[in-house]
């Protein structure tokens, strides 16, 4: 029992590390409007100016003061973070250590947490430690690690008795290390207090020692945390310290030192903790609750029966005892009961496992009877019980192995004990079949992968959960603009307060490499395999006797994919069957759950959303550097509104939609198929062969290819049932909970919910199964937009807003009908484009319906604002193209414009025309080009689809239509794709022009050196010369195209050339890609998708601001990228925020300041004129596109290869040349290469843009070699080689930006149908 006054103390010390600053609480329901300006004096709203005459005019719109200020906020140019480019792989420089760790070294610090962890191997771990801290400056060298180290010392010197002076004398050197700052380390809060609690330790005999302690003192200790101006609460209240016992002692022993050293600011904060009084328990006089209980009669006594509580009532009792234990610690239940759910996923799911297996056995059920239960939970268990003594002799194996690489995986193995281990394998395994092809199997790589990182993962999660900190609450927001100076500042306060706070107190844990990953994943499948069975039963036709034989329940093989030997994991079939069926509510972990409480506030780039598991704010696809520069961002504080506006989204509270589950689970049980849910049993006939067609190999060619199809189709239908299984599972676990959605971001900017299987951002079903927690009377303008979003889902949604109305009343009788009678009726909601978001607004219209008045009904479903074909208005906007504007809604019209119909008709007459002229493909084309099958490609082309993924497209929807032959379906997607991209080209010239401008840029970036790595060196003559050998060039050219949002969130493409890594398994020898040895960009890649990701960045800017403005006006928001949703009620206010938030964003001059950026960033960076000359269509454009260089008059034959972007003088030369022989010792005089001829597979040499389109990545990114258009000629090969050794400034080459249109954006103010 803790002493009163202890508790007292305790209270203090808790309460003064949640002291943050508290201009903000982003993460709570606001109570009042936040349009205030940022002044301390409120002013009142003012309506916007030109208020859209289709809004409701007595509706609040932004204020002008709040637009005005994110306004000025957008015309500032957002802080750059610049970060060295990655060098090559086998550089090493100490720069590149600095900020890019190589594998090798990661898998040392690898090695030191697992030998740290429990004190498993303490010697071993500093041995490695020690090589590590020679990398002076390297990221991985944090003061948390050396903190672990002192808290390893110390615990090893209460473990050994004979060795205690040596590590005591190892953490006192340590200190001093870290106080000297020669590592670049510095000590914390937390490093004060281990040191003084060695010192407690050794002073009050816990750990016996002679002599002194080194001559170290508390008051040398308190001298020194003064210094450095650390604040002494952080000290004494650091969970390192433990019992409330310590921290009073060590804080009686501080104020002791302070009265000698004169400390009064430390005499004054020690000195309030006694003033404090500790809240008395909330529980304290609250009785028992009576559980129910259920009859049970035994075998034997059957006439005396005995009561007991129900299992599922028993465990969630037994856990629920636990949340009110935590309630002493954290004061709020649903934090608690949210850790506990993070905390005990395993332990509940094994002990759920283990009471159906007793089930089982206690009734002596037989096989048949099993498969009427639940026979997968059943083998699961078996599995389970098996694997763990399996893994114990495994890890008693590793550990007495001297094999190096058995003996580098062996710490892994006891980070996690051997019964959670197992289940977490098993769980995993089941998820990625789930979302596979049962066919084709898992992917051994990935599979591998995905269980080492749930591994690392869980062990993060084991380590978060060490000194339990509470999650930071902030203070509510303050009436300054989020976008106003004073705001920014008190964003990026609070969130370092917080930062700062939970760093303190997090144990240290470090990322694994790929590689590592892998083999731990490889020892627990292979462990798997060996022991997981299942019996299979089969009647012998012959004499009708049952047969039974056990198979394993996994197996390996290999598969053909793309001409590629791939390594798979296949499930057994009749574990595939038990899967879509069976219950999968297990299987799910809570990092793929929603919460119950609102996420964590991001408070790092590595630190938010849920409490205990780690999640990143960025998703990065396999890229070191975009971690890199989001870490630096985030140091830098130029990325407080992201952070912001993730907490905002995050914040949103919804619940299940009842009614909606209700019919969902009824059409499941039924197993029966009904639009997008698929049934139990795959209801699609088998195609057959035609009987006499045995020997016609065209009529066998089709048969197999409509029998692949119909295989696909099949194994596919498993993975969609597993997917809708998930879905409902989860929906029902939180039937009757508030739930929340944390959010992260993919690389571009877009926001996602972490939680994959059920949120808003999912399939039609997915949105129809929640709606906001929220409800809000309709008004009269919100039970119009009811409608309105009624008529959107169903497919009437190209008419005018009165005419969609109308539409609705005129369908009142279907619509009732449908709510009443959902699967019974006529079923007129299921032929809607969105049949059950459809069903969903049916019913809440029969709801209000069915009302006096409408108008008062309380509606809490979310109504969509979604932009037309938003990509491309991004791009109208940008270039001003009033064509372009009024295809996608920018310019006011009384009807809305439809770019797919548009270009649907377009390619209609196009064929009718060559159908005319006897195109076969045409003639079966004809008629069936509708809305729907091109409406994809449109929407995607903007987004850089490839020629590729456009046919894919456009395949499914014709195969879709079934009318058109299995066998005809690729030739005609092929013929169809070509005719609508080159409509779209056609449409929207301004895109393209701005499209070329993007990637030329991107090209250029993607072949530049930086110019520190060329060694330039002035001539006498005042000539740049570059020193470094040629082969060096080509292994040089590292540099990513990046580019800052207006939001200030820096974006780096990771398109890289990959480079792939054996690592020897215990299962097979896997290839993976090593993301911590970086090679060169992929120039291809990096200037495809430049257009589209940038493009995506600005809808997620755009995205962002609206969140931000909608929650300064007291809107409920949620997103799906360019769909935006709010009340019904709120509509018209979120309307007049998105036009207000878009203009502002295209008022800021995006492209220029783009541009300067650019010219910033890649200041001094060179490339080498034969990168640029590989093919002459490059040069073409960049010559059309302005470019021009000087160069002396001299250099006019050596440079004739690019003349056309040349303007020769005698007084200027933009042209550097290499001084040194290549390390081969060549001459500087090159000479034509035969590999020339199919030279520079990255450069693009189509002079037509829109070929570049066509071709798409997959046609440009071939193998070294291949050259489609045929070999060079001699004088193309000699301009070449003239150019060999030459290089130009980036930023000469760089086009001017190309002509801005007449398209004034202050017209999307008028324009209704701009979001709708």
């Amino acid at each position: 029992m803790i002493p009163r006054t202890a508790r007292k103390l305790e209270t203090t010390l808790l309460s003064s590390r949640q002291a943050l600053p508290r201009p903000a609480r982003l993460y709570s329901t606001p109570s009042k409007r936040r349009s205030a300006p940022a002044a301390a004096t409120a002013t009142a709203q003012v309506p916007i100016h030109d208020f859209p005459p289709f809004l409701a005019q007595n509706v609040p719109s932004s204020s002008t003061h709040s637009i005005d200020t994110i306004s000025q906020f957008l015309l500032q140019r957002p802080g750059l973070t610049v970060v060295p480019t990655p060098r090559p792989l086998k550089s090493f420089e100490h720069d590149n250590e600095r900020w890019y760790p190589d594998s090798r070294t990661i898998d040392m610090a690898g090695i030191i947490d697992a030998c740290l962890h429990n004190l498993q191997d303490v010697p071993r771990a500093r041995g490695v430690f020690q090589r590590l801290r020679t990398k002076v400056g390297s990221p991985l060298l944090e003061t948390r690690l050396y903190n672990a180290f002192l808290e390893a010392y110390i615990g090893m010197a209460q473990k050994e008795e004979k060795k205690r002076s040596y590590w005591i004398d190892e953490a006192w050197r340590l200190y001093d290390a870290m106080e000297e700052g020669l590592e670049e380390v510095l000590p914390n809060a937390n490093t004060y207090s281990l040191m003084l609690l060695l010192w407690h330790r050794v002073k009050t005999r816990e750990i016996h020692m002679e002599g002194d302690v080194n001559g170290q003192t508390p008051g040398y200790l308190l001298s020194k945390l003064v210094d450095r101006e650390i604040p002494v609460m952080d000290v004494v209240s650091n969970p390192t310290l433990g019992s409330a016992e310590l921290m009073t002692e060590i804080a009686k022993m501080l104020s002791s030192e302070a009265v000698n050293l004169g400390f009064k600011d430390v005499l004054q904060q020690l000195g309030h903790s006694q003033a404090v009084e500790a809240t008395a328990p909330l529980l304290k006089d609250v009785p028992e609750v009576m559980p129910v209980y259920k009859t049970v009669t035994s075998k034997q006594s059957p006439s005396d029966p005995d009561v007991e509580v129900p299992f599922n009532l028993d465990a969630m009792r037994r856990h629920l005892a636990d949340v009110l234990e935590a309630r002493k610690v954290l004061d709020q239940d649903l934090n608690a009961r949210q850790k506990h759910l993070e905390a005990s996923v395993y332990d509940l799911a094994l002990e759920h496992l283990e009471h159906r297996a007793k089930v089982f056995s206690e009734k002596g059920l037989d096989q048949n009877q099993h498969l009427l239960d639940s026979e997968l939970q059943k083998w699961m268990w078996t599995w389970h019980l098996c694997f763990v003594e399996r893994l114990k002799v495994e890890v008693a194996r590793m550990n007495k192995s001297r094999a190096k690489d058995v003996k580098d995986i062996a710490p892994y193995m006891t980070l996690i004990k051997p019964e959670k281990l197992s289940l977490l394998t098993i769980l995993e395994v089941m998820r990625l079949q789930g979302s596979t092809n049962a066919g084709i199997g898992m992917k051994t790589t990935r599979t591998l992968i995905s269980v080492g990182r749930a591994v690392e993962n869980e062990y993060k999660a084991q380590m978060c959960k060490k000194h339990d900190i509470p999650v930071p609450e902030f203070g509510t927001w303050s009436a300054e603009s989020y976008f106003s100076s004073m705001g920014y500042q008190h964003l990026r306060q609070r969130r370092v307060a917080a930062a700062r706070m939970m760093e303190d107190g997090e144990a240290w844990t470090t990322s694994w490499s790929q590689a590592t990953r892998s083999r731990v994943g490889a020892v627990l499948v292979e462990c798997l395999m060996d022991v997981a069975e299942v019996l299979r039963t089969k009647v012998d036709p012959k004499t009708n006797e049952i047969q039974s034989e056990s198979q394993p329940a996994f197996f390996h093989g290999y598969e053909y994919q793309r001409g590629q030997k791939l390594g798979v994991l296949k499930l057994n079939p009749i574990v595939t069957e038990r899967m879509a069926k069976d219950s999968l509510a297990r299987t799910v972990h809570p990092r793929h759950l929603p919460m119950l409480v609102k996420p964590r506030p991001w408070l790092n780039y590595n630190d938010g959303g849920y409490i205990y598991n780690k999640c990143n704010a960025m998703r990065f696809k396999d890229s070191v550097e975009q971690e890199v520069y989001l870490k630096e961002a985030t140091n830098a504080g130029t990325v407080e509104l992201v952070y912001a506006g993730l907490d905002i989204l995050g914040s949103t509270p919804w619940r299940i939609n009842k009614p909606i589950f209700d019919v969902v689970l009824e059409v499941w049980n039924s197993g029966e198929r009904m639009g997008k849910i698929p049934p139990a049993v795959y209801d699609q006939p088998e195609p057959v062969l035609e009987e006499g067609k045995e020997k016609d190999m065209e009529a066998r060619s089709h048969f197999m290819q409509r029998h692949r199809v119909w295989a696909q189709e099949k194994g596919n239908n498993h993975s969609d049932r597993c997917s809708v299984n998930y879905k409902i599972e989860i929906a029902r676990a939180f039937l009757a909970d508030t739930i929340y959605l944390p959010h992260n971001l993919d690389f571009r900017g877009r926001a996602y919910p972490i939680p994959p299987h059920l949120n808003h951002i999912g399939d039609d079903l997915s949105r129809a199964l929640l709606k906001f927690e929220v409800a809000k009377p309709l008004g009269e303008r919100g039970f119009r937009w009811l409608k309105i979003h009624l008529a959107n889902l169903y497919g009437y949604d190209k008419a005018n807003f009165d005419e969609r109305v109308q539409w609705v009343e005129d369908h009142i009788e279907d619509i009732v009908e449908s709510a009443t009678n959902p699967l019974k009726g006529s079923g007129w909601w299921k032929k809607a484009d969105d049949p059950w978001q459809c069903l969903a607004t049916c019913i809440e219209l029969k709801n209000a319906l069915a009302l006096e008045d409408p108008t008062t009904y309380e509606c809490s479903l979310p109504v969509h604002q979604d932009g037309t074909c938003n990509g491309l208005q991004h791009y109208a906007a940008l270039g001003g193209d009033a064509q372009g504007a009024r295809q996608v809604n920018l310019a006011a019209a009384d009807r809305p414009s439809d770019v797919y119909t548009h270009i649907s008709l377009e390619v209609e007459s196009q064929i009718q025309a060559e159908a005319a002229a006897g195109n076969e493909t045409a003639k079966i084309l004809l008629g069936k080009i509708t809305r729907k099958v091109v409406k994809q490609t449109v929407m995607t082309t903007v987004y850089g689809v490839t020629f590729v993924g456009a046919r894919e497209q456009i395949e499914r929807q014709l195969r879709d239509r079934s009318d058109i032959p299995e066998e005809k379906t690729w030739a005609a997607s092929s013929y169809l794709a070509k005719k609508v991209m080159a409509s779209i080209g056609d449409t929207f010239r301004g895109a393209k022009s701005i499209q070329l401008w993007l990637n030329l840029c991107a090209r250029l970036i993607a072949k530049s050196i930086p110019a520190e790595r060329l060694h330039l060196v002035k001539n006498p003559f005042g000539e740049l010369l570059v020193g470094i050998p040629r082969s060096r060039v080509k292994k040089e050219q590292m540099t990513s195209v990046i580019w800052t949002t207006a939001l200030g969130l820096p974006i780096v493409q990771p398109y890289r050339k990959t480079a792939r890594k054996q690592v020897m398994t215990a299962v097979q020898s896997v290839y993976i890609s090593d993301p911590n040895a970086p090679s060169e960009v992929n120039a291809v890649k990096q200037a495809t998708a430049f257009p589209p990701n940038f493009i995506h960045s600005l809808d997620a800017t755009h995205m962002m601001l609206t969140a931000l403005e909608c929650r300064n006006q007291n809107l409920t928001f949620a997103s799906v990228h360019d769909s935006y949703w709010t009340h019904a009620c709120d509509v018209d206010q979120m309307s007049s925020i998105i036009r207000d938030t878009f203009i502002a964003l295209h008022s800021s001059d995006i492209l220029r300041k783009l541009e300067q950026e650019f010219r910033e960033r890649y200041k001094g960076h060179k490339i080498p004129l034969e990168s640029i000359s590989a093919r002459g269509g490059m040069v073409k454009q960049l010559a059309a596109a302005g470019t021009r260089i000087k160069a002396y008059k001299r250099q006019e034959h050596a440079l004739r290869g690019i003349k056309d972007i040349v303007e020769f003088t005698d007084e200027e030369s933009s042209v550097a040349e290499t001084t040194v022989p290549d390390e081969d010792g060549a001459d500087l005089e090159v000479k034509p290469k035969k590999s020339q001829a199919s030279k520079a597979k990255d450069d693009v040499d189509d002079d037509d843009f829109l070929s570049t389109l066509l071709e798409g990545e997959e046609g440009m990114g071939e193998e070294e070699g291949s050259n489609k258009k045929g070999k060079k000629s001699t004088n193309e090969l000699d301009n070449a080689a003239l150019l060999a050794g030459k290089f130009v400034s980036l930023t000469d080459l760089i086009p001017p930006l190309p002509d801005k249109g007449t398209f004034n954006v202050q017209a999307i103010k008028s324009s209704q149908y701009f979001f709708s």
